[in-house]
């Protein structure tokens, strides 16, 4: 704490007193810090501005929003530029839903609509909101009694075999939460379902759970009217473009090989509300639900059917290719220009996306804007700084794949790390994941930023001091942009937010008035992300050595070698192959510190006149390229996008994050054929993974075999 203090004052009397001369980066570092550069209000104003209206992917209103954001990155002394790729993306074009309840209530046909509420200062511009919908759902009609499914996993559908309870011809019943929407809606193809709903249950999102209160606005909660919109595409990127950039006149898929692909649900499926919901469970009879997957209190009886209820689906999309639009800001490297640090926070939302995107888009900006006044008090930055703000992520991480798809080879040779924050704040509580060799810089940008709900202590003595406090997250989900980053390319990357989850996700409701009443009313989280971020990059961007710690990387692994052990237990799988090569790694990491030990040790006239700069660029090249050799050019089996095999989405949760990717599908398969075969292909796997990390450790080593 004393640390802090005193560093944020020699921040502010340099501010004051020396304005204009050149100064050793840890002091711009601390003046970045420094009260005089940060402005919640400022943040606030950028949040407001962008979130007046709803700007979905492809929309006028966020077109409007790019330009916003070009032009403040302009002013903020940015190089700053347009990149626009074509896109395939999906509206809906009609939508209708009809129950029809046993005899004799009559059929009921739902109004499928978010309801403004009284004093919404959004009410006129609530029309803009595009009609709830899956984005990429399949088109189609369908009618037939309803299963409940609970979360909609494979264990749920498991449980309702043991139950002798059979979905096919059905159309299932799902409440959101657990896993991927879209993998909820293609368990349920899979399992001979024609259809699917998915609902956001009270007890998960609407207050009705052991912690519950009023709805919004009176209250966090999503109101019954909310419903949860997104895509149920599980691929990244542009549907049409797989593994190419989406540019004009590029070559396309068409819809067939889309489906073809498995990578969008082959049933119609659609949002709906808590209300909804609850209506059509109360036409299900059958056998009645565990308690577990049972609701609020003070809501009905789940009954998982099928029927008596039967419902009438009916999702009718259009696609089009629209233009999306990511804007790129740079400050060129005044020494290695050619090497990379990239910021990156998408812009476009399902409605207002005051949390999800633009609290992070806001803080991007924030962060700008405070490199802006260091450049005028004659910071110049080691390496290039590049902040991105992404276009289309929510159908799919759209703008940053094809983005990165386009610059694959450039991003691989010269970038250093991609930083990302998403929904930069949705309530209380630091939260990061990352790459295992950025751990300690996180650990040390928190112990730097004063936590905006308790200034008596730290980010760090808050994250990791409290009863309940969590380790760093990984980062082998698909939950946001920096999938093509570490999955694709194999590039150093982290994630980062305050708080992890909120009731109006992906709702109407998700607005300025949300986030200033319940996410963040002083704005003073978001004055703290951008901290944190801004500082990890200013590391980043000027330290001599890359601040990578690739014993975190070894540690980390013995970690999941030893679950894997558990895993495997009984099996006639040989692990001595992962467990030595995770050896050569710690051997490697611990050479590398070495070097740089003597390097630091010998700096001065000397080391000038042996070249011991070339020696750090060297050092540096390693430390870079080391995260790309967990990368294998086949990728996961069935899904070769994904090339890392270190970290990789679960395949039954696009959500989940999962270590050794490929040797976890294996045994997922072995266990259920149980053959042979099966286990060769898990012990396969483990080769494939020992080879990428004695890889990483050849190149940390340097040199050649």
């Amino acid at each position: 704490m004393i640390k802090v203090a005193i560093a944020t004052f020699l921040a502010i009397l340099t501010s004051y007193f020396l304005p204009f001369s050149p100064l050793p980066k840890p002091t711009y570092h601390s003046l970045f810090l420094s009260t005089s550069l940060t402005q919640n209000s400022s943040i606030a104003h950028h949040l407001f501005t962008l979130t007046r209206r709803p700007h979905i992917a492809g929309s006028e209103a966020n077109s409007d929003a790019a330009a916003y954001v070009l032009s403040t990155l302009t002013s903020s002394n940015f190089h700053s530029r347009i990149v626009s790729y074509q896109a395939a993306l999906t509206y809906p074009a009609s939508r209708t839903l009809t129950l029809t309840p046993p005899p004799p209530d009559p059929p009921f046909t739902f109004e499928l609509r978010q309801e403004i509420y009284p004093g919404d200062p959004y009410a006129d511009v609530a029309d803009e909101v595009v009609p709830t919908f899956h984005a990429y759902a399949k088109s189609g009609s369908v009618s037939g009694p309803v299963v409940y499914v609970n979360y909609g996993r494979e264990d749920d559908y498991k449980t309702l075999d043991e139950m002798g309870v059979d979905v096919s011809g059905a159309v299932v019943l799902a409440r959101y939460g657990q896993i991927y929407r879209g993998d909820i809606a293609k368990n349920a193809g899979s399992k001979g379902a024609i259809g699917a709903l998915v609902y956001t249950d009270r007890k998960d999102y609407g207050g009705g759970g052991d912690d519950g209160g009023e709805w919004f606005p009176d209250g966090k909660w999503m109101p019954p009217s909310g419903v949860q919109v997104g895509t149920v595409y599980s691929g990244i990127g542009d549907p049409t473009t797989p593994g190419w950039p989406s540019t004009e006149g590029c070559e396309r898929l068409n819809n067939e090989e889309v489906e073809e692909s498995g990578e969008v649900p082959l049933i119609p499926s659609l949002p709906i509300s808590a209300a909804d919901g609850e209506r059509i469970l109360r036409t299900i009879g059958g056998q009645v639900a565990k308690e577990d997957w049972q609701g609020s209190k003070d809501g009905p009886i789940y009954r998982v059917g099928p029927g008596p209820g039967i419902v009438n689906l009916s999702y009718f999309g259009k696609q089009f290719i629209a233009t999306i639009k990511n804007i790129i800001g740079v400050i060129e490297g005044a020494e290695e220009p050619d090497r990379f640090v990239i910021l990156g926070n998408h812009r476009d939302a399902w409605t207002f996306g005051a949390v999800d995107p633009n609290s992070g888009t806001a803080a991007l900006l924030e962060v700008a804007q405070r490199f802006s006044k260091l450049q005028k008090r004659g910071w110049k930055p080691r390496r290039t700084i590049i902040l991105c703000n992404w276009d289309a992520e929510e159908y799919g991480l759209i703008g940053s794949t094809e983005w990165a798809e386009e610059n694959r080879e450039m991003l691989a040779s010269r970038a250093v790390a991609y930083l990302n924050v998403d929904s930069a704040v949705c309530g209380p509580g630091f939260h990061a994941s990352a790459t295992p060799q950025l751990d300690e810089l996180l650990k040390r940008a928190t112990q730097q930023v004063l936590d905006p709900d308790n200034s008596s202590q730290t980010i760090y003595e808050s994250w990791f001091g409290s009863s309940n406090s969590e380790e760093i997250g990984r980062l082998g989900g698909g939950g946001s942009d920096f999938a093509a980053f570490v999955q694709h390319i194999g590039i150093p990357s982290a994630i980062m937010s305050y708080g992890t989850g909120y009731p109006v996700y992906h709702s109407m409701y998700d607005d300025y008035i949300w986030m200033q009443k319940f996410g963040d009313p002083g704005f003073h989280r978001h004055v703290a992300v951008a901290s944190v971020w801004g500082l990890i990059a200013l590391w980043l961007a000027d330290d001599k050595f890359l601040p990578f710690n690739y014993l975190s990387y070894a540690e980390e692994l013995q970690k999941y070698a030893k679950d894997l052990e558990v895993e495997i237990s009984g099996k006639d799988i040989n692990l001595t192959p992962l467990l030595k090569s995770i050896e050569e790694l710690e051997i490697a990491a611990t050479k590398i510190k070495h070097q740089i030990k003597a390097i630091k040790e010998n700096e001065g006239w000397r080391s000038v006149w042996q070249k011991d700069h070339l020696k750090v660029r060297e050092v540096n090249d390693r430390l870079m390229m080391a995260e790309r050799a967990f990368t294998d050019r086949d990728g996961l089996s069935g899904r070769s996008w994904y090339k890392h095999l270190v970290y990789g989405p679960s395949k039954h949760n696009e959500y989940g994050s999962k270590s050794f990717p490929a040797i976890d599908d294996a045994i997922i398969k072995a266990k259920s054929l149980n053959s042979r075969e099966s286990w060769q292909s898990v012990q396969h796997e483990i080769w494939r993974v020992a080879r990428v990390i004695k890889q990483a450790s050849q190149v940390l080593h340097g040199g050649l075999t």
